[in-house]
């Protein structure tokens, strides 16, 4: 128990720090969360994702194998949460609301922080989970869009031009070059990238904070209980499975594991707002996923180091 504990404190308490400090600054300041989400999304991300993936020791193989994983678990994540809409009986907008809920996970915002605190050190566990994240991009603006915009008659034409707006995709390109090539960073470059890079973990998690400060929950209906069932234990049991299946094992096992219990995304919020399709159903699933994570996260962080 002594790791577990370990882990609440050194990983779960200074996460949900940040995100408290975040709903507080909001709640008193008013944060401008066009700011942040610019801040995150075309500085922070792109960094932090150069770094890691410039520093690792990724191979093709690995690559391949780590992708084989994300999309057996994300076609066994769409198969069994259409199953459970369908089986209880939610109309096609709430349908599209839980299904994006249950399959798209908060990678970026939540899961890289996570990461970079359990993989300390290791520039291999992070490269792994901002691979992740690009695959979550690809998932969401394809899979994820799609099935938002499918309710209603608005075109989906323009998904694919929104994932390669993404920067984290370049960022992760061009660090794969760089790497390959053995190419040395000069120091009056890799020092302002590096301080960026460093920056991330606060101002991620400090806006996720800020976007669940005036979230509010009376009750849990059936559609709520089923995303927090589908997201924090369907998830990470799927990919144990999946795990033992292609025989992955230590860092890579621990660090797509670890990657499949995080909260739902933001994104799938976003789109039920832009869509009208069930909208604060949508918040509550990222604010609830997110709060009970600390509970169900912090579990398939410490199975992960007996496991793998």
């Amino acid at each position: 128990m002594s790791v577990l504990f370990l882990i609440v404190l050194n990983v779960i308490v200074p996460v949900f720090f940040l995100i408290g400090a975040g709903a507080i600054l909001h709640r008193k300041f008013k944060l401008d969360m066009n700011t942040l989400s610019k801040l995150n999304h075309f500085l922070l991300m792109p960094a932090i994702s150069f770094v890691n993936i410039y520093q690792s020791k990724l191979g093709g193989g690995m690559i391949v194998q780590i992708f084989s994983f994300l999309a057996l678990q994300a076609v066994s994540l769409i198969i069994v949460s259409t199953v459970v809409a369908k089986l209880a009986r939610f109309d096609q907008s709430l349908s599209a609301t839980f299904k994006n809920s249950v399959v798209l996970n908060n990678s970026a915002n939540f899961g890289l922080p996570v990461s970079q605190m359990v993989f300390n050190g290791n520039p291999l566990g992070l490269s792994i989970q901002v691979i992740v994240i690009i695959f979550q991009n690809l998932l969401t603006y394809t899979y994820g869009l799609m099935n938002s915009v499918s309710v209603h008659t608005k075109s989906a034409k323009g998904a694919i031009r929104e994932f390669l707006k993404n920067p984290v995709i370049y960022a992760l390109l061009l660090g794969l070059i760089l790497q390959a090539a053995s190419f040395e960073i000069p120091l009056f470059l890799w020092t302002p990238i590096d301080n960026i890079a460093s920056a991330f973990i606060a101002i991620a998690l400090i806006t996720l904070g800020a976007q669940s400060a005036y979230l509010k929950i009376t009750h849990f209906p059936l559609p709520l209980i089923l995303s927090l069932a589908g997201r924090l234990i369907l998830s990470p049991s799927i990919a144990f499975l999946i795990i033992l299946m292609l025989g992955l094992e230590g860092t890579v096992a621990q660090g797509l594991f670890i990657a499949s219990s995080f909260p739902t995304s933001r994104n799938s919020a976003l789109f039920a707002l832009e869509y009208d399709n069930h909208p604060e159903y949508a918040a509550q699933a990222v604010l609830m996923s997110t709060l009970f994570s600390s509970i169900t996260v912090t579990m398939v962080v410490y199975l992960s180091k007996i496991l793998f």
